[in-house]
Order: C-alpha cells, then structure tokens, then sequence
C-alpha cells in the first residue's frame, strides 16, 4: 500500500535509475525490497516507513516489489526478502536482510543520515564490502572498497578486500600490483596472508568446487581435501585452507609421508610464525598429534 509520508515513495524498475542513483547523489535513499506475500515484509516495512518518517527528510525511502520488479534486485544480488540497502553517491554503501528491532532500524536511519553531507564512514562502507564480498555480489564490494580507497588511499582493509577479490576470480597478477600499495613493512595479517597466498596460487588449482564435489561423494577421500586446501590458499583463504589440512592431519597424521602436515607449515611460515592463524593453528596441529 502507498505511504502517505512525502518522504517515501513506491519505485520500480523503470524508475530506479531516477528514484535511487541519481536521488542519492544529493540525499541517502533507502531502497526496501519486499514483496505481498512476504510475512517478515510486513513486520519490517511499517517500522522502517516510521523512522524514515521521523527523520524528516534526512533520507529518502524508495519501495520496491520484487515480484512486479525483478531487474535490479537480481543485479543487488537478493537471495531472501526483505532487504534493505541504503544508498549514497550512486551507490551502495549499507544494508541488511530480514526484519528487525525499531531500535536498530532508527540507529541505521540515523547513522546514514547523520554523516556529514549524507557519506557514509569509512567503518560503514568497509562492513558493506565485506557483506558483498560474502554474498558474491563482487561489483558491489569493488565499488565500497574503491569508495575507501577514494578517501584512503592506504586503507590496508580496503587494499587487502580488493587483492582478495582479484585473487577469488583467478587474477593473482592484479592482487599482486594491488597490495604492492601496500607498505612493504607492514604487519598487516591479511595482508602477508594475501602475498603469502599469491605465492602458493602460482601452483594452485583453480576449481575448489570440483574438489567439494569429491568430497560430497567421498569424505575420506583426502587427496581431493589436499588439493581444495591448496587451491583455497591460493584464493587467500587460509584459514579454510588451514582446516582441511588439519582434518587430513586428524585422521591420518602421516598420509603421504605427511604431506598435509608439511603443506600446513608452509601456510603458517608464509603468513607470519607469530600471527594468530599460525599460532592457533600450530596449537591446534599439536593437539591432534600429542593427545
């Protein structure tokens, strides 16, 4: 149902570009996805129209019905309904899924609107990005991070989000000029994790999903769980990488003349003797072969 609040308005589509980027160029918009038949949409929609409401014009709220409406919330990437992004400068910078408290919904009006000139904090974009990131919405979590970077130029979370990005899609070279912005003499986890990852990728598999796929058929079949463990350290995740060995390493200490204990040792020197996924690692490896 339409609201009667002048700050609030029925979107699609057609209008988006209108309503949502280009509106937010000059004022926050919040865009909530929704849809009629959606139980948590009408628990959360009239609390947000509320405290957009009482905000009294410091943001702007755009609604959209995913069913009359599908295009962009296919490109946002919305796998469950309601969401809520908020948007400033033509892009995302925040959001959440699912109903909520109107206590965390007037924070997250207030905070949006309560910016200087409607920008999100450096703190705020980062949580988006990261969010996108997790949520494969690559275009999204490129745009927060570069938005950082716009005011940070050395922000080592953004650079270290934006090498693991590159590194996700098989482009190690690029992750490799990227966190060369980096200082050389940083001690940064995630970024000794990345160029410790970039090290391991040169010979990394690149399909973990055909090695998930294995696994699904056979969970003993620890050849393809070590070939997964090297292709997600070549991805930059080590600590998924640091788990699948140590499962190796828990059935079978000396499979293959202890080739997953080895491949473990060489993610925990590459990523620093002295960072909490070495030592927590190392404990966790001593306790499978002590206990």
């Amino acid at each position: 149902m339409p609201s009667d609040s002048p700050y609030i308005i029925e979107g699609s589509d057609q209008d988006f570009m209108t309503d949502v980027i280009e509106a937010s160029k000059t004022q926050p918009v919040i865009v909530d996805f929704w849809a009629t038949w959606c139980g948590p949409c009408r628990q959360l929609g009239p609390a947000l129209e509320k405290v957009v409401t009482e905000a009294k014009g410091a943001v702007r709220m755009v609604k959209i019905d995913v069913d009359k409406n599908p295009v962009f919330a296919g490109q946002l990437r919305v796998q469950s309904i309601p969401t809520v992004y908020a948007f400033v400068n033509g892009q995302p910078v925040d959001g959440f899924m699912g109903a909520k408290p109107e206590s965390e919904l007037r924070a997250f009006v207030e905070k949006l609107g309560g910016g200087a000139d409607g920008e999100p904090t450096i703190d705020e974009a980062l949580e988006l990005a990261a969010q996108s990131a997790t949520q494969g919405d690559v275009t999204s979590a490129l745009e927060a991070y570069s938005y950082v970077l716009e005011k940070e130029a050395e922000n080592l979370k953004a650079i270290a989000g934006v090498a693991r990005l590159y590194l996700k899609v098989g482009q190690a070279e690029q992750a490799k000029q990227f966190l060369d912005t980096a200082p050389k003499d940083t001690t940064d986890a995630d970024i000794l994790g990345l160029r410790a990852a970039i090290e391991l990728a040169e010979e990394a598999p690149t399909d973990p999903e055909s090695f998930r796929q294995r696994l699904e058929v056979d969970a003993n079949d620890h050849e393809a769980r070590y070939e997964l463990a090297r292709a997600l350290a070549g991805q930059g995740e080590m600590a998924q990488a640091v788990d699948a060995l140590l499962t190796i390493v828990k059935d079978d200490p000396e499979w293959q003349e202890q080739k997953a204990r080895q491949f473990l040792l060489k993610i925990f020197s590459a990523v620093g003797l002295t960072s909490e996924l070495a030592k927590s690692g190392r404990r966790r490896l001593s306790g499978l072969l002590f206990s």
